[in-house]
């Protein structure tokens, strides 16, 4: 088969060694050349993702049998137009479309599917922000309704607040699309990802949750099994069933949810391998997440998903801006027992840019906490030099 990968960073990387592995053609797309999938794919094109036109081109000069959209800066609508070509829009047309968009995913969780989500309101302007934080109370938090890695998302504790959220959420919205989403705070307990597995012709299946700890709206570790009660859970799975249910297609979803002590709210999803599902890289289970979405994405059954280790990731943070990054500490990391990393290779990099992560493993029984801390010790050890 063949596959045209819409975004090309890390977990498009990944998603490309998954796909070579089992024979499969992968032309990687991105807006700059060299990105970490281009790097592993069979071919690349290099191209305004936003520019409709030029998509349609490259959709037409490559004729895949498959479009997997790894990022939310895509002409999304031309997804329908390429779903009656006969190509295969990973997962759907549909999917793609109100997922890379905060309000169509979000009012179809709370308006249409009654789905317990914190309380919300849209804005076009800071005049309209003023309104919405004013309807949802303080603290409340503040994101782009396209942006991705947390960027443009801030918390407003204070009036004072209002015009710098505003103004960061426009400076970090990807597309053309100048909205904001305003939440209110949830007093959550914790965070998890929900992998939900979606298949053609088998049932849907859900990986062990992830728990995950973030800043500056970007996820800084992530772990593997998350502690969740058995009620909590039942309703985080019932959740993520009706929601991936009505947007169609099949592939890997990541839902995200806040664990809170009068139950589980949505908040987020991602049709698509999630960046705190890195850590299945750590052998967690039997099939990573790339492995996962891949196998959904080909019909190929998945009889079970299993836990085979508890597992941990740590982000290895850029601190400056360079056009010819360097690592130093590699020799340390790799010496470390049951330890692992990857290097996205990253032509760029920016204060605060994701460059690459360490993984750790270990026995079922070994409390996730210190699983947590030695991947976060090893992370310490690389450096990303400019």
């Amino acid at each position: 088969m063949k596959i045209l990968l819409l975004g090309s960073g890390e977990l498009g990387k990944e998603f490309t060694i998954a796909a070579q592995r089992i024979g499969q053609t992968v032309i990687a797309v991105d807006s700059y050349e060299n990105a970490p999938a281009m790097q592993v794919a069979h071919d690349f094109e290099v191209i305004n993702m936003l520019d409709g036109d030029a998509l349609d081109k490259i959709v037409a000069k490559h004729q895949p049998d498959f479009i997997v959209p790894e990022i939310e800066a895509i002409r999304t609508e031309r997804f329908y137009d390429y779903e009656k070509q006969g190509i295969n829009v990973v997962p759907s047309a549909k999917a793609s479309n109100f997922t890379m968009n905060r309000k169509a995913i979000r009012d179809l969780a709370s308006k249409e599917l009654g789905l317990k989500t914190a309380k919300y309101r849209y804005a076009t302007t800071a005049e309209e922000l003023q309104k919405g934080v004013e309807a949802v109370g303080m603290p409340c938090v503040v994101k782009p309704l396209m942006s991705s890695s947390g960027k443009g998302q801030s918390t407003i504790k204070t009036e004072e607040d209002i015009e710098k959220a505003w103004n960061y959420a426009v400076e970090g919205s990807r597309g053309d699309v100048v909205e904001v989403i305003v939440e209110a705070f949830v007093k959550f307990n914790s965070e998890i990802t929900l992998l939900t597995v979606v298949q053609n012709n088998n049932p849907t299946l859900f990986c062990t949750p992830i728990g995950h700890r973030q800043e500056r709206g970007d996820y800084q570790e992530s772990w593997q099994p998350a502690r969740i009660s058995d009620k909590d859970l039942y309703e985080a799975q019932d959740m993520s069933e009706k929601v991936t249910e009505a947007l169609g297609g099949a592939g890997l979803f990541g839902v995200e949810f806040f664990l809170a002590d009068d139950g589980v709210y949505f908040s987020e999803l991602s049709p698509r391998p999630h960046d705190t599902g890195m850590v299945t890289l750590a052998g967690t289970q039997n099939f990573n997440e790339f492995e996962l979405h891949l196998r959904a994405i080909l019909s190929l059954p998945i009889f079970e998903i299993t836990l085979e280790k508890v597992g941990a990731s740590a982000v290895i943070l850029a601190s400056e801006n360079s056009t010819n990054p360097t690592y130093s500490g590699i020799e340390k990391i790799a010496s470390l027992p049951k330890t692992d990393f990857r290097i996205f290779g990253k032509p760029t990099s920016r204060p605060h840019r994701r460059m690459a992560v360490a993984l750790v493993n270990d026995t079922l029984e070994t409390p996730i906490e210190e699983v947590v801390e030695k991947a976060k010790k090893a992370a310490s050890l690389v450096t990303v030099h400019s």
